[in-house]
């Protein structure tokens, strides 16, 4: 079949689409802070307020409604990562079918709790989607259930289309491209078929997961391909190996293709929350993290730009992760390792160096008498900030390492700066809460003794009024009366613990 007949097939199957049995006609908002920020006219189709927060019951519920009444008799079973189950148990809920829901067990509880809550009967297998779906088609095939594909098939495809027949209905202007996650393609095709078919003139930009990318290698290399393994950050999109239908449409239809990394869709969910207040799942914010990157890969301007947010089944446990990477992959927080000489005033030095600067971490803890290293977050606005605070660095004497593109320091080396140290005598531990303002830190400094040195230092700013601070500090016996004084004259709430027995034994 050539492409314009493929076009005009999948154009009737969209058009008589019943999905809104079960779906509705999802807004189309102007997310005003970011176009704002982005310069140009960003809109975001909200999939994301769905009845099951998601557009997958589009696809599933429009594969199903086609069933004849044998079909529904004997029931369906499908595979999925969490949406597409969701989808299929309220269609068979509305349609009055039995399920069976294959799900892998690293799916979000918050999903399979949901399934279950409509009345589908799930069965968790595999560490991926497509470990669930060799497990669902034997299920298939041994207790005679229809399978329901999550995106290889032209009626679930269709039912994704709609969403485009949606947006040209809404937004009768110019449109510069659309932005879609692919995770098997089922979205990308259905609403690429529409937009190709009535509005060739917009692109279509496809985002994937760098860590989950199969559609983008297998359009590189021509055929599909299968990744021996998927990044589970974004589950909705972790797919090993794209649809044969999928690929056929996407390597023909989509215009342009492009990869973003864990903290890029941090940010994207913290742009969507600024601007609609909703939280977005990792495979809901894709498109408006592959947006920005093409924007500034391409020096777009004045144009108008649409995302689709496509889901929000976000587990909350998630969100402390999402809230400090977005830092990183906003550019708005550069880490860095510091060596300074262990004598007295370097730290403060150090401090001067930093200036005026919000702190968002510190972590010290002294380890030998010739240097120390520090761990050190800061508030910035771009990667070029960071270039030039790391020459402010090496300008003073600190040797430096920039740390925001390194994983192994974002992931567990921040948590885990410390241990015990031998030359950390007569430390004093005390817990601070530091008013959440510039200059609290130099204030503290310079009202100390210069007799005391400072053997340890953690502080992460949590985004609350109060920052909480952990400092250690090697004080003589004879000065303890002193700095009893200091800690009072200095007005902050403190708790001394050293004799906590957790920092007898770790630190």
């Amino acid at each position: 079949m050539n492409m314009n007949q493929t076009l005009l097939d999948y154009l009737q199957r969209i058009l008589n689409a019943p999905v809104y049995d079960v779906a509705i006609e999802s807004p189309l908002e102007q997310a005003e802070k970011l176009s704002k920020r982005l310069g140009n006219r960003i809109w975001l189709k909200r999939e994301d307020t769905q009845p099951v927060f998601s557009f997958k019951l589009r696809g599933a519920y429009n594969k199903m409604s086609r069933l004849t009444s044998a079909e529904l008799a004997r029931g369906v079973v499908c595979a999925s990562a969490g949406n597409h189950a969701q989808g299929v148990a309220l269609s068979a809920k509305r349609l009055g079918c039995k399920t069976v829901i294959v799900m892998p067990v690293t799916t979000p509880r918050l999903k399979s709790d949901a399934v279950r809550a409509l009345g589908g009967n799930v069965v968790l297998h595999g560490e991926s989607y497509s470990d669930a779906h060799a497990h669902a088609l034997e299920i298939a095939e041994r207790d005679r259930l229809v399978f329901v594909h999550p995106f290889d098939d032209p009626d679930v495809i269709a039912g994704q289309g709609t969403i485009g027949m949606e947006i040209l209905r809404q937004h009768q202007h110019p449109i510069h491209a659309v932005f879609v996650a692919i995770g098997g393609g089922g979205l990308i095709s259905g609403v690429a078929a529409y937009l190709k078919a009535v509005r060739p003139d917009i692109k279509i930009v496809g985002v994937q997961m760098e860590d989950s990318d199969a559609m983008i290698r297998s359009i590189r290399k021509g055929e599909r391909v299968t990744l021996e393994d998927v990044g589970l950050f974004s589950d909705g999109t972790a797919v090993k190996r794209v649809g044969e239908e999928t690929f056929r449409l996407t390597k023909n239809l989509v215009d342009d293709f492009v990869l973003v990394d864990t903290d890029a869709v941090c940010a994207a969910i913290k742009d969507a929350f600024e601007d609609t207040r909703s939280i977005l799942e990792p495979a809901g914010a894709i498109g408006i993290a592959g947006m920005k990157k093409y924007i500034a890969q391409h020096n777009i301007e004045n144009e108008s730009l649409v995302a689709i947010t496509c889901g929000a089944n976000m587990n909350f446990d998630r969100l402390r992760f999402v809230a400090e990477r977005a830092e990183v992959g906003e550019a708005r927080e550069a880490l860095f390792a510091v060596t300074i000489p262990e004598e007295r005033g370097s730290f403060k030095r150090l401090c001067e160096v930093i200036g005026q600067r919000s702190v968002t971490e510190f972590s010290y803890r002294i380890s030998n008498a010739k240097q120390a290293h520090v761990l050190v977050g800061l508030a910035t606005n771009d990667r070029q900030e960071a270039k030039a605070i790391r020459t402010a660095f090496t300008e003073e004497g600190f040797e430096s390492i920039n740390l925001v593109d390194d994983e192994l320091s974002k992931e567990h080396i921040r948590y885990m700066v410390g241990g015990r140290s031998q030359a950390s005598q007569n430390e004093h531990l005390y817990r601070f809460e530091f008013p959440e303002r510039p200059g609290a830190l130099m204030r503290f400094l310079s009202s100390m003794h210069p007799n005391w040195n400072i053997s340890l230092f953690h502080y992460r700013n949590q985004g609350a009024d109060y920052g909480r601070i952990l400092v250690g500090i090697q004080v003589p016996d004879s000065d303890l009366k002193a700095i009893s004084n200091f800690i009072e004259g200095l007005g902050y709430p403190c708790v001394e613990e050293t004799q906590n027995p957790v920092y007898r034994m770790f630190l």
